[in-house]
């Protein structure tokens, strides 16, 4: 059984894959632009024309390219028979929402959904393991 445990924000995606009582990571940068924009500028009379800020190109354009990291993070996962989603914010309920959208499949693997903060690794694969009821405090040799 493959089962995969993935935190993801808007600047990349980390995974730890558990298989036959090994574990890998993987990571995927999102390619996402920064903007930044600054606000809108006065002309130097008064009451002027001032220039508005399109906030809506931006925000259209990260929409853009958010659809292709999670596609992108969906190709990823396509194999697992398991997965459990972390992330703060918003972002990986945007992904859920993407995977029931574009694949059903895939959406009904997820086990678990939580809101969690950036962590290292070792924290990342503790937190995977207790979500799908690994304990590796007691290996059995």
């Amino acid at each position: 059984m493959k089962q995969v445990g993935i935190w993801l924000d808007k600047q990349e995606a980390t995974g730890v894959v558990l298989q036959n009582g090994k574990e890998s990571f993987f990571s995927i940068p999102s390619k996402l632009d920064f903007y930044k924009p600054k606000g809108g500028s006065r002309s130097k009379t008064p009451w002027g024309p001032q220039q508005e800020v399109h906030d809506s190109k931006y925000l259209e354009r990260e929409k853009h390219q958010l659809k292709k990291y999670f596609e992108e993070i969906a190709q990823a996962l396509e194999d697992a028979d398991q997965l459990a989603i972390f992330g703060p914010a918003e972002t990986p309920e945007k992904f859920v929402g993407s995977l029931e959208e574009n694949h059903p499949g895939l959406a009904t693997k997820i086990k678990v959904k939580e809101k969690a903060d950036s962590m290292t690794d070792n924290q990342l694969k503790a937190l995977v393991k207790k979500s799908f009821g690994i304990d590796d405090r007691y290996p059995s040799n």
